[in-house]
């Protein structure tokens, strides 16, 4: 039996996703590069292909219907399939232009209405085929991607945190943001990337998306009260990454 049949594929988002995967030459990529075989990742190789695969990873955000088809074909030929990164898993920080009503002009100027740049808005790549795992953040931590790969392999669940990022944090013994002056939304945020922004002093900004039942108003008042932000400015921070899952 072959090694299982690997391919990455992209659509509205920066590829940062794919470009971190390209950095990774430790020596766990590199044994679990020896178990699967790669058939086809536009940042790394030109080949392509159109048969079936085991495991397709997929890259960014769904924001034209004029690629639904090669979604679901991606499905159909997939054994599992992953949506990796903020955009592909909740619509990333792409979303953010779903709340703003002229973001064609803003972006585009002039040449907003050319037809090849025209987009609906930003939605999870779940919203138009169905996903298997998720793999959250902006750009992925390595470590999950590993984890889930090999649990995949060796035909077992992958396990992912539900938890907020303030446990990883008192794991750490990293000292909270709010004590240093600063925001923070890791009580809120989703963990599993081993809180490394507020260990070297950069506030969580939720880019894995918030805990099931997160307390939102709740974040807001602390963003207002702790950090000293207006109640606009505390919306739009609530929003970054997280656009598609509150109003």
């Amino acid at each position: 039996m072959g090694r299982p049949k690997v391919a990455f594929f992209d659509f509205a988002s920066c590829e940062g996703c794919q470009i971190e995967f390209t950095n990774y030459g430790d020596a766990a990529t590199l044994e679990l590069l020896k178990h699967v075989e790669i058939v086809e990742f536009r940042e790394a190789m030109s080949e392509k292909t159109d048969g079936c695969i085991d495991i397709a990873l997929i890259e960014g955000s769904f924001t034209r219907e004029a690629d639904r088809g090669r979604l679901e074909e991606i499905r159909r030929r997939a054994r599992v399939v992953i949506a990796y990164g903020a955009c592909a898993v909740t619509g990333g920080i792409n979303a953010l232009k779903n709340h703003q009503d002229d973001f064609h002009e803003v972006v585009y100027g002039d040449d907003a209405l050319a037809s090849h740049l025209h987009s609906g808005p930003a939605r999870p790549i779940s919203s138009a085929i169905r996903v298997d795992y998720e793999i959250k953040g902006c750009p992925i931590c390595r470590d999950e991607l590993l984890h889930v790969l090999s649990a995949l392999l060796h035909d077992a669940t992958p396990l992912i945190p539900t938890y907020p990022v303030c446990v990883e944090c008192k794991r750490h013994e990293t000292v909270c943001r709010y004590e240093e002056g600063d925001h923070c939304m890791g009580q809120v945020a989703r963990a599993g990337c081993g809180a490394p922004c507020p260990a070297d002093g950069i506030p969580c900004e939720a880019c894995r998306g918030f805990v099931d039942d997160a307390n939102l108003r709740a974040l807001e008042k602390v963003l207002i009260e702790r950090a000293g932000f207006s109640q606009k400015r505390a919306v739009g921070k609530a929003r970054m990454f997280t656009a598609n899952l509150r109003s």
